[in-house]
């Protein structure tokens, strides 16, 4: 087996069940630390339902990272083009990005837009894309990562990183009750994959960016600080919320 990042040799690290019932390899790469499963024969059962059961946090997170790429958009990227929440979900981000007053939009190839209907992908030209616990479910995470690229040069994501050390299999993250989780990576995985790429990584504690021009230097510690003190209102200087101009858009398109 070997490295679906860098082509490097690996070796199994642990074999463990999924969804109750699957025995299922895990597998480190000897360079660059990506943990990743053995072929997820598993999946189309996992995926069932697209969101699992067991993420109960779907709202605290998206309220938290609105706050955080409020900051981040503001202050590093073009705030008044348009941005894209790559598998969006049930459109929860993207409602809550419009409501602050970016010009976001929703894409999901397996789950219904619920909260973000009328504003689904228009076009491919982004300034940033946002994939929010999305890295953890790709297959081949090149590959997904080149296609995300098509759309923007930019990509703000999150995912929990590994250190060298293994986490313990009673590490939440794993997810085997869901099996829906067969990535795992290092930040040392991240640069190796910029390198792979030709782009640049910017470390944000759960946060992430890889882009083609842009290395965002900030304290993870500072931008969680700032995110959770509400210093996203900031942004209200120059931003005013969608919500009812949305409304009003809606109500003509439907007439």
């Amino acid at each position: 087996m070997v490295c679906k990042i860098c082509s490097s040799e690996t070796e199994l690290s642990f074999t463990h069940k999924v969804l109750k019932k699957y025995d299922v390899k895990y597998f480190r790469c000897l360079d660059c630390n990506y943990l990743f499963t053995e072929n997820p024969y598993w999946l189309e059962e996992a995926y069932k339902s697209s969101i699992n059961l067991s993420d109960t946090g779907i709202l605290r997170r998206n309220i938290y990272y609105s706050k955080a790429a409020a900051i981040l958009i503001f202050f590093y990227f073009d705030y008044r083009k348009k941005f894209l929440d790559y598998a969006g979900g049930y459109g929860i981000f993207t409602r809550l990005m419009r409501d602050i007053g970016f010009d976001f939009y929703w894409h999901d190839d397996y789950t219904q837009n619920l909260l973000a209907r009328g504003f689904e992908m228009k076009d491919n030209n982004y300034e940033l894309i946002t994939a929010f616990e999305v890295f953890e479910h790709f297959e081949n995470p090149i590959i997904e990562v080149k296609k995300i690229l098509n759309y923007s040069d930019n990509i703000l994501f999150s995912t929990q990183t590994i250190s060298e050390n293994i986490p313990s299999l009673d590490w939440w993250y794993y997810g085997f009750e869901h099996g829906q989780h067969i990535s795992f990576y290092s930040k040392k995985t991240f640069e190796r994959m910029a390198n792979i790429l030709g782009l640049k990584y910017s470390s944000l504690g759960e946060l992430h960016l890889l882009s083609k021009e842009k290395r965002i230097k900030l304290n993870s510690k500072l931008l969680k600080l700032l995110a959770l003190s509400d210093f996203y209102l900031i942004t209200k200087l120059k931003l005013k919320g969608k919500h009812f101009t949305d409304h009003l858009l809606i109500r003509d398109q439907n007439k």
